[in-house]
């Protein structure tokens, strides 16, 4: 009896552990709106809305207003992004190495982060909250979670050492007053065709 005890406590505790193991997801779309403390007429984010997309080493950011529509492509094996920007019938793209991608971002450059030990609940995913401070002494604050993980990471720079998936992050806008959330609303693991991250080869003035 008490080795049959023994070993459904072992099996328990085995279960247990294996439970805790983080998910690596390697195919995903997540999409995420976008809320501002300012009003509409100030904000040209007001109503947009923010798709993230995951297919292995490779990501692509879609970010959707009224106003404009950018999209950037990210290869986390080589570094290389690229941004497509469209303003009413203007249609503009612009190449990066891993070195100019890293310069676009240099403002993360030394940033620290901590963790306050809050809590909150994003799609059914128990979130931690974090903080990242600039080296300009700016900061934004970060909910993630633990139980899932990207193979790819959305931005290098602006996530470096977050330990999960980013569900929900604040930015402040261009004009240094407004503060901007993007929150994610929904998470599909289904497969993501590989046409999403090809690069268009017309229509698109190149920018240097």
């Amino acid at each position: 009896m008490k080795l049959f005890i023994s070993t459904v406590v072992a099996l328990i505790i085995t279960c247990s552990c294996f439970a805790q193991e983080p998910k690596v997801v390697a195919d995903c779309t997540v999409s995420f709106s976008i809320s501002s403390n300012k009003s509409a007429t100030n904000n040209n984010l007001s109503g947009a809305v923010k798709t993230l997309y995951i297919k292995g080493k490779v990501i692509r950011v879609d970010v959707v207003s009224s106003a404009f529509s950018q999209s950037i492509i990210y290869n986390n094996t080589n570094g290389d992004a690229v941004i497509l920007k469209e303003l009413g019938a203007e249609k503009y793209m612009t190449h990066l190495d891993a070195q100019k991608w890293k310069q676009h971002n240099s403002i993360y450059a030394g940033m620290s982060i901590s963790y306050t030990g809050d809590k909150k609940t994003i799609l059914g995913y128990e979130c931690n909250k974090g903080v990242a401070t600039l080296k300009d002494g700016s900061a934004f604050t970060f909910y993630y979670t633990a139980n899932i993980v990207p193979s790819a990471t959305e931005n290098p720079y602006q996530f470096k050492d977050i330990p999960g998936f980013v569900l929900e992050y604040e930015i402040t806008g261009e004009d240094k007053a407004s503060k901007i959330t993007y929150t994610a609303t929904r998470i599909n693991f289904n497969p993501v065709p590989a046409s999403k991250f090809e690069i268009p080869k017309t229509g698109y003035r190149e920018l240097n």
